[in-house]
């Protein structure tokens, strides 16, 4: 019989059951490339401005995405704390995205206007002075470091070319909007752009 074959013939068993299994993983993605849930823009969103992105590089760069999720999953004691769920479409121009699964920290995807400029500041400087059993490490030489701006332009364009839409005028001046600005005004930048699409969910509390 054909499966006395398969069973007593280990390789084979193998083989076949690596083609089935990437059979239903491809018939489970491919879609998802043309589906324009997940590859069109969700209503509303915008790119991020030069200080913003200069923000998100510095947010990658002192490993805040290690501890912090950008991903609220669809279940009400998720969307409860944090706000409405995360979409495909809110992450489209995301490069790479920062969804993540760790939280040490709260999760940060709709943290955009929760707190005040003031209030992210105080936290980043000493996270105990306003969370006293925060485990968040400081972070004092963001408020010491500056922007030069000098390679902000370059990152504009290659994420225009993998599809983000900026434009050549837009690129041509982002450093003027950089440059001489503390890194520390970048990273809050950054985070009181996040979630805005969905403010009209999150603010709901």
């Amino acid at each position: 019989m054909k499966h006395e074959t398969i069973e007593k013939n280990i390789g084979l068993m193998i083989l076949l059951i690596i083609l089935v299994i990437s059979g239903g993983g491809l018939a489970e993605i491919v879609p998802l490339f043309f589906t324009e849930a997940t590859t069109k823009p969700i209503q509303g969103l915008r790119t991020y401005t030069p200080l913003e992105l200069e923000g998100r590089d510095i947010f990658i760069r002192e490993g805040c995405n290690v501890c912090h999720s950008q991903q609220i999953r669809p279940f009400r004691a998720e969307t409860e704390r944090y706000g409405h769920y995360s979409t495909s479409n809110e992450g489209v121009w995301e490069h790479p995205f920062l969804w993540g699964s760790k939280r040490t920290g709260p999760d940060l995807a709709r943290v955009g206007g929760r707190y005040s400029n003031d209030w992210h500041r105080a936290h980043l400087y000493n996270p105990r002075d306003v969370v006293p059993e925060s485990k968040m490490p400081a972070y004092p030489w963001l408020f010491e470091n500056k922007l030069s701006g000098e390679d902000t332009a370059a990152k504009m364009r290659v994420l225009a070319k993998l599809g983000v839409p900026y434009t050549e005028e837009e690129a041509a001046k982002a450093r003027e909007q950089v440059e001489g600005k503390a890194e520390i005004d970048a990273v809050v930048s950054y985070l009181q752009a996040l979630g805005k699409t969905h403010s009209q969910y999150t603010n709901k509390r």
